[in-house]
């Protein structure tokens, strides 16, 4: 019996360190990043913009009554409390499926394709004909990216900013869990109405020189669970307990077959 109990302890304790062992070499980030001087990082994070990007354009000049017609505002209103406030805001634009726009006095624009600084020279050489030396800033306002699967926060993050790196992107959702899959990080990405995807390898720095390395609006990156989590995923998710409470009990008896 004595002897029964001593096996059973040991192969216990066996199981436990067996499933409690991670290699490194599957967790860490950027495992050979010293490559990096010898090969150059990947700086290409223009962002061409799409159909059904929302744009504000707005146009500035030394006389700001020749842009007005440029600028007409739209003034959103809220209720407080029983009084209607009114706030201005600037008139967007929605690419169309064929990728132009309706832009006052100047007319339909093809602006799909088109980097934001192509696009705002574009724009610049339209509105000069009517203006004399216009400033025109374009920006995307529904420029967001999707993060889903083993991470802590899954969501969809809208951003102000345009230039976002894979990492960044994985830091706004809480990072990956320790089930995440470092080695297989998939992003899909829609170019030109047609769907595409990558495949990343977060343990090497390779990541930095992919072209999705940096983001696209609407991106959505998949972090899959790692070969455990799919596992684990058929078996008791007390099991854990389980083991723990017959670890207890086995201790028990091996103390109590002594007195």
């Amino acid at each position: 019996m004595k002897s029964y109990i001593r096996y059973s302890y040991i192969l216990l304790s066996i199981t436990l360190l067996l499933t409690s062992c991670v290699s490194k070499k599957k967790i860490l980030y950027l495992q050979d990043l010293d490559q990096i001087v010898e090969n150059p990082a990947n700086t290409n994070y223009n962002i061409s913009i799409k159909a059904n990007d929302l744009l504000t354009i707005n146009i500035s000049a030394v006389n700001p009554e020749a842009v007005l017609p440029f600028n007409q505002p739209i003034v959103a209103r809220a209720s407080t409390n029983g009084n209607v406030q009114g706030a201005q805001q600037l008139q967007t634009y929605l690419v169309n499926v064929d990728g132009t726009i309706e832009f006052p006095l100047v007319g339909t624009i093809n602006i799909a394709g088109l980097t934001r600084s192509e696009a705002t020279i574009k724009v610049k050489e339209l509105v000069s004909e009517y203006v004399k030396d216009p400033i025109v800033n374009i920006r995307i306002l529904n420029f967001k990216v999707s993060v889903l699967g083993e991470v802590a926060s899954p969501g969809t993050f809208n951003l102000q900013d345009e230039r976002i790196t894979i990492l960044e992107a994985l830091g706004l959702a809480g990072d990956m869990t320790i089930f995440g899959d470092r080695s297989n990080v998939k992003i899909i990405r829609e170019v030109d109405g047609v769907k595409t995807y990558g495949e990343l390898d977060f343990t090497s720095s390779t990541i930095i020189n992919s072209p999705f390395y940096y983001l696209q609006q609407n991106d959505v990156v998949i972090v899959s669970p790692n070969k455990a989590q799919v596992q684990s995923s058929s078996f008791n998710r007390n099991t854990s307990v389980f083991i723990s409470v017959a670890g207890i009990i086995i201790s028990v008896i091996s103390v109590l077959t002594r007195i």
